[in-house]
């Protein structure tokens, strides 16, 4: 199998993110929309065999910084390299828009992209207790 990544539309990424569990389908596309606002966004989606598979979804923070908010690989296409492919292709895609830093939030009951982003050089910097300790939410960064 092999993954593609390429751009991709809000209403693309959406429709995925309806569709991967842990996620609950929490916000509509109003509310990409609007967390998104006018920043510099970029969207991603990965396929297999030309289905959808995965996406990611991030935008601007500060001038250098770039925010890795939303992304998720359908249980379907789980454990065949989609989220290191979306990883390593936003990363791409940063550093050359001049990006020098990734930020990425994740909780702890999310242990396959902690070991990821960890296994990629993220750096734990700030953890924010909120519910039960599998809710707490780690900060995690990545010089480009």
């Amino acid at each position: 199998m092999t993954v593609m990544t390429r751009h991709a539309t809000l209403k693309e990424i959406h429709t995925l993110y309806q569709q991967i569990p842990e996620f609950g389908g929490l916000h509509s596309l109003a509310d990409l929309q609007r967390r998104i606002g006018p920043s510099a966004c970029h969207l991603l989606l990965a396929e297999i065999d030309g289905q959808p598979a995965g996406f990611k979804l991030g935008y601007q923070t500060q001038e250098k910084v770039f925010y890795s908010w939303l992304g998720g690989v359908l249980p379907a296409f789980r454990r065949h390299g989609v989220a290191q492919a979306l990883l390593a292709e936003q990363e791409r895609w940063a550093q050359a828009q001049g990006y020098r830093q990734v930020r990425v939030k994740t909780r702890n009951r999310f242990q396959p992209m902690l070991m990821m982003l960890i296994g990629n050089h993220y750096r734990i910097v700030q953890l924010e207790k909120k519910g039960e300790v599998a809710d707490y939410r780690l900060l995690l960064e990545k010089t480009l």
